[in-house]
């Protein structure tokens, strides 16, 4: 192994989605250099996703654009002590690239996009705004490309879970669940989030509820409705506007790692293109994700990282207004998904 390679920063700090769809780099790096210290610079926001990604080895906060110049000032000394080799930026910001490069790292990875690009000293074009492949793709390419650089071999990317959750204390949170809320067993325990994944739409409360009831399935189904920060009321009209199923709901309140403790037991997690989404694909449970037509959120390019046999995908038609959830065929997707439930869970 180069000498060079002894530690690489990875960044990777927006959205929960976003940094979800940048754990297959991390293992990808991890599989082809063991012995590098990889660093992750997140928000403290998705901390405990990093936390759960055995690929990683440290994680250094960003305080983030909004903090003060004291703070930035706080993170170019850390990022100087750790006397990096390498740093990998998946998605840059100006604020970013100027950050890694008065902290004086010799080799800059990053997207040749935007002005940011000029602090990076090798810069790989993606277009990714064109969605011509999945987004946790555009990541792996980058991470072939400092590979490359250095004449590193490369290996096919390990499949998914790429999150690593003690199995023991994942059995007593489901359990602990199902005695709470009085659930059989042997239910199938179907997840919906109908909150909103930022810039991408959803679909409606109304649409939910009318997929729960249209869902039919050999095998008992509770829906759990979920909510994170700021989305229980959301959930609540879920939950009320559903006939013919048994519901019970989910608010998160305890932190997201212990959000992903809950994903992790779903039999199948349905939602918009959202954060925990991508967290049940990162998990390799099977995912349901509903898309718009707008280009840069396609249901190809934010795919789940579930295994292919475990994602389904369903948007409006062709010829519908890009963002135009009303246009989804719910009674198409959910015989989908009842026929997805009958073959997983005979």
């Amino acid at each position: 192994m180069p000498q060079t390679l002894r530690k690489i920063l990875v960044v990777r700090n927006d959205k929960l989605g976003d940094f979800t769809l940048a754990l297959p780099a991390f293992v990808l790096l991890k599989a082809c250099l063991p012995d590098t210290e990889l660093t992750a610079l997140v928000p403290a926001y998705t901390r405990d996703i990093a936390a759960l990604c055995p690929a990683i080895d440290q994680i250094l906060l960003d305080p983030g654009g909004k903090a003060d110049r004291s703070e930035q000032t706080q993170l170019i000394h850390e990022l100087k002590q750790q006397r990096f080799d390498a740093a990998l930026t998946l998605y840059s910001t100006t604020r970013i690239g100027w950050l890694l490069w008065r902290s004086g790292i010799r080799f800059r990875f990053a997207p040749a996009t935007k002005l940011a690009q000029v602090f990076y000293n090798h810069r790989l074009t993606q277009r990714r705004s064109l969605s011509l492949k999945p987004e946790f793709q555009y990541n792996l390419d980058l991470a072939s490309y400092l590979l490359g650089h250095f004449a590193v071999p490369s290996v096919a990317c390990p499949p998914p879970p790429y999150l690593q959750l003690d199995h023991r204390r994942a059995a007593v949170i489901r359990h602990e669940f199902q005695q709470q809320h009085r659930l059989d067993e042997q239910s199938l325990l179907v997840f919906l989030h109908p909150g909103h994944g930022g810039s991408a739409n959803n679909l409606s409360t109304a649409q939910f509820a009318e997929l729960a009831d249209l869902i039919s399935c050999k095998r008992s189904v509770v829906f759990i409705i979920s909510a994170g920060p700021g989305e229980i009321d959301r959930a609540r009209q879920v939950q009320q506007q559903i006939k013919q199923h048994n519901t019970c709901l989910y608010e998160s309140t305890q932190g997201l790692g212990r959000f992903v403790y809950h994903i992790a037991f779903a039999d199948l997690f349905i939602s918009g293109s959202t954060g925990p989404l991508h967290v049940a694909g990162a998990l390799n449970r099977p995912t349901c994700g509903f898309y718009t037509n707008l280009r840069s959120a396609t249901s190809l390019r934010w795919q789940t990282l579930s295994d292919d046999d475990r994602r389904l995908a369903f948007s409006p038609p062709p010829d519908a207004e890009a963002e135009d959830m009303n246009r989804v065929d719910l009674k198409a997707a959910a015989l989908a998904i009842s026929e997805f439930l009958n073959r997983f869970y005979p």
